[in-house]
């Protein structure tokens, strides 16, 4: 009788800061023995954080990885540790996977499969391994994929033909919508094609655009989940197996969607800011929801004490606006402050008068106000440190409906990825926990107050059509001849595609913020500024 105890460690490493992850492992570690694991599994790459990006380009680095996985190994005492790693071989570079044992590093298994879409852009850096890697712990023979290798047939089969009686998956497998499902149903593929039950370790935590969610699993031969770790937490999990079947053990129930959307949200702020040092975040409060939401995620994710809100009303700005704002501020607990822009208003008129003469009042008016509120927030920021969080939407940034060093001025976008209609589900759902966000910010018909009686409405298309459009055209990629042929208007689609065409270029210059969806403004979406190209009709 072959039995093996195997422990998922799902861990939040920090991209290049070696010496802490490799703490975390050997802490894990050591959680894992006392909890009488045999073997322990790692995420992707988790001694060096993912994604290094650009890091894997500097040979120093593989040499800082290979002397601190050799550390490491000799920390490891009374277990097995499958550790993932960056390696330099042979004048080639690898993302590897190494078994630890007695002090030393016994096995090490090469990524297959490199990932060249999304998010992903591993053939830059990596060179692909061919050989299977079998291990065995405690009588059983454990085969080693990484990622990728598991998306599609080939590393597993080959584990397989290798001898291997399970499968070791080592995953940094990026958050977003619905991306659960899919990875279940990869996984049973590669267990129905194998027989094998498999273990499948992600890596969790927040590294500046892309939220790692956890959610680590294991599937037995007939790929039934036995094993479901939490989702945005750092976990650790003991799956135990016996003459190839695995026993059943805790299974974390699945989240609605606004839930896991609003999770990840916090956690990638909380990472963003706490792997980066800020002290604490700026939001400019408005008394609209955009930026409601974000100040309910940030005080989520540090705490009050750590959150300032700033509201910076104008003569266009509603009462209720005020009275929202800071009755927002009061149940949360921030400090609040207001600073009127008129003065600055004044003085930027005077200023311009001259230069202005004879033309209309227009944008550019109203762009100076969002301008005077960057300028102000970004001060702030200056003299205590803290970082502002940008307010924009992903229907706001797709259609350009926001201002360049205005709005758009900060650090970090926290709900970039996030459509109106989403913010309206996640402010209900943030309710829901506890009322935080005053109902008639939720309620009422939303407005960027430039001018007087001014609704978004007046130059977009109502949210729910906006959002359904931007989603076929950008996640979807089709044509504006398709969209029209799904029931929408043709001038709507004609002005949505427009304006996400012209506002390429400010983009470009936002901030990062968190994606979420399977298609954000950021690493998988890289459109030309400059294009002649028109779109099919």
């Amino acid at each position: 009788m072959s039995a093996i105890r195997i422990a998922l460690a799902q861990i939040n490493s920090t991209v290049g800061d070696l010496e802490g992850n490799a703490d975390r492992i050997a802490g894990f570690a050591k959680r894992a023995r006392a909890a009488g694991a045999h073997l322990m599994v790692t995420p992707e790459l988790a001694l060096a954080g993912y994604p290094p990006e650009d890091l894997l380009l500097r040979p120093d680095f593989y040499r800082a990885c290979a002397r601190t996985l050799a550390e490491l190994a000799r920390r490891i005492e009374g277990i097995a540790v499958v550790v993932g790693h960056p390696l330099e071989a042979d004048g080639e570079y690898f993302n590897a996977a190494s078994l630890l044992r007695d002090g030393k590093v016994v096995a090490t298994y090469r990524k297959h499969r490199l990932p060249n879409y999304e998010v992903f852009d591993e053939q830059r850096y990596f060179a692909a391994g061919f050989e299977p890697c079998v291990v065995e712990v405690n009588g059983v023979r454990c085969g080693i994929n990484i990622c990728a290798d598991v998306w599609e047939p080939g590393a597993a089969d080959a584990a397989r033909q290798a001898g291997a009686e399970l499968l070791l998956a080592l995953n940094a497998s990026p958050y977003h919508m619905n991306k659960q499902a899919t990875r279940y149903e990869v996984l049973r593929e590669r267990t129905q094609a194998t027989g094998m039950p498999v273990l499948y370790a992600n890596l969790v935590g927040g590294q500046d655009e892309l939220v790692f969610d956890g959610a680590s699993f294991a599937l037995d031969r007939q790929g039934r989940l036995t094993h479901q770790l939490p989702q945005f937490a750092e976990a650790l999990e003991i799956v135990e197996c016996e003459d190839g079947e695995l026993r059943p053990g805790k299974i974390e129930p699945s989240r609605p969607l606004e839930e896991e959307v609003y999770e990840a949200l916090v956690l990638g702020v909380r990472d963003y800011l706490g792997k980066n040092g800020f002290p604490g975040a700026i939001i400019g409060l408005s008394g609209g929801i955009d930026s409601a939401l974000t100040l309910a995620i940030a005080v989520d994710a540090l705490g009050a004490a750590k959150v300032r809100a700033v509201m910076m009303p104008s003569p266009y700005t509603a009462q209720i606006s005020l009275d929202d704002a800071r009755e927002m501020a009061r149940t949360l607990g921030v400090r609040y402050d207001e600073l009127p822009i008129e003065p600055a208003m004044k003085t930027f008129a005077a200023m311009l008068e001259q230069e202005f003469a004879g033309r209309p009042a227009d944008t550019t008016e109203e762009n100076l106000q969002a301008r005077i509120r960057g300028m102000l927030l970004m001060a702030l920021s200056n003299k205590v440190g803290s970082i502002v969080l940008t307010t924009g939407n992903k229907s706001e940034m797709a259609v350009g409906y926001a201002t360049l060093y205005g709005d758009m001025a900060g650090g970090f976008a926290v709900i970039k990825d996030i459509y109106k209609t989403m913010v309206w589900r996640l402010s209900r759902y943030r309710n829901g926990i506890a009322p935080v966000i005053p109902e008639r910010i939720i309620t009422r018909a939303p407005s960027a107050e430039l001018k007087p009686g001014q609704t978004d409405q007046d130059t977009l298309p109502p949210y729910e059509v906006l959002d359904a459009i931007i989603e076929a055209y950008m996640e979807r990629d089709l044509s504006p001849r398709e969209i029209v042929a799904l029931g929408y208007l043709e001038a709507d689609v004609r002005r949505t595609v427009g304006m996400l065409k012209r506002s390429e270029y400010k983009r470009r210059q936002a901030p990062v913020g968190i994606r979420v969806t399977k298609r954000g403004f950021g690493k998988d979406w890289r459109y030309p500024i400059t294009s002649g190209y028109a779109d099919e009709w």
